[in-house]
């Protein structure tokens, strides 16, 4: 039992690991393609179930993102 815990830790530490944070301002929101353009020219791409739809050029956003990718998990107004 002791090692599974131990295991589930380790997994649960790795994945939060591999998760970067960006914030900027919304440039533009294409939602047939679920991207995310910023004013410095960073895209991301939303997964599926992330809320964009309320996004408008001049958010304050903050994108959570898989680190080494444009992939968004979260996207947050500040």
């Amino acid at each position: 039992m002791k090692k599974l815990i131990i295991a589930a830790a380790v997994a649960a530490f790795s994945t939060a690991a591999y998760a970067g944070q960006m914030e900027g301002k919304v440039q533009a929101v294409d939602e047939s393609t679920r991207t995310i353009l910023l004013e410095d020219g960073s895209t991301y791409v939303a997964a599926e179930g992330v809320e964009i739809s309320q996004l408008t050029a001049g958010d304050a956003i903050v994108v959570t993102y898989d680190d080494g990718t444009n992939n968004a998990t979260a996207v947050d107004k500040m």
